[in-house]
């Protein structure tokens, strides 16, 4: 190859970004099942400022079809119990002392279908952003030819990035279908 070189590691890199993200928002979705990452968007108003809910408690998961809240700071309670109704996740905590119980709610099958749907809508966006970082890499080559780059190596590198943008659209497709998956169980 040339002296020219295409960046591969920063493109694999970014594209694995774009498979990190799309992994915290699937997390994001309910499915009807529990899980402690439901929880991670929530910001609690407590001494003054506004503080994720995992930096003022504990969120542990029981068994399938509960969470539960552990405050560690008494005076909080309120805060953390009026932060998790305000969410919009459609939670009612019940206080057991320190404790906020979150029983999950079974899904019926049109808010399945709807949450499947949203699923998609991540997945397409990870595509989009993977197919970004697919255009910058190519744009690379056709900067390193205008520097000199022989078409060989063009072809090369070309084939190397199509190669990256299969693979990181073959994982999205992957997760995707698991996650509507496990969003269609019931």
């Amino acid at each position: 190859m040339s002296e020219i070189e295409i960046d591969v590691n920063d493109i694999e890199r970014r594209m694995d970004g774009t498979m990190t993200a799309l992994r915290v928002e699937f997390a994001s979705l309910r499915t009807g099942r529990a899980s402690a990452t439901i929880l991670e968007p929530i910001m609690v108003d407590a001494y003054g400022a506004m503080m994720p809910l995992n930096q003022c408690s504990t969120v542990n998961v029981p068994d399938p079809r509960m969470l539960t809240v552990n405050v560690w700071d008494k005076g909080l309670l309120g805060a953390v119990e009026k932060a998790i109704r305000n969410s919009g996740l459609g939670m009612n905590p019940v206080i057991d002392g320190t404790i906020l119980r979150l029983p999950i709610p079974e899904l019926n099958e049109e808010r399945r279908a709807e949450l499947a749907k949203v699923a998609g809508q991540y997945a397409e966006n990870a595509k989009v952003a993977v197919r970004n970082v697919r255009r910058d890499g190519m744009d690379q080559i056709k900067k390193a030819k205008a520097d000199g780059m022989g078409e060989d190596d063009q072809k090369i590198w070309s084939e190397e990035i199509q190669s990256l943008t299969n693979t990181a659209i073959e994982n999205i497709d992957s997760a995707l279908e698991t996650k509507q998956a496990e969003i269609m169980q019931v």
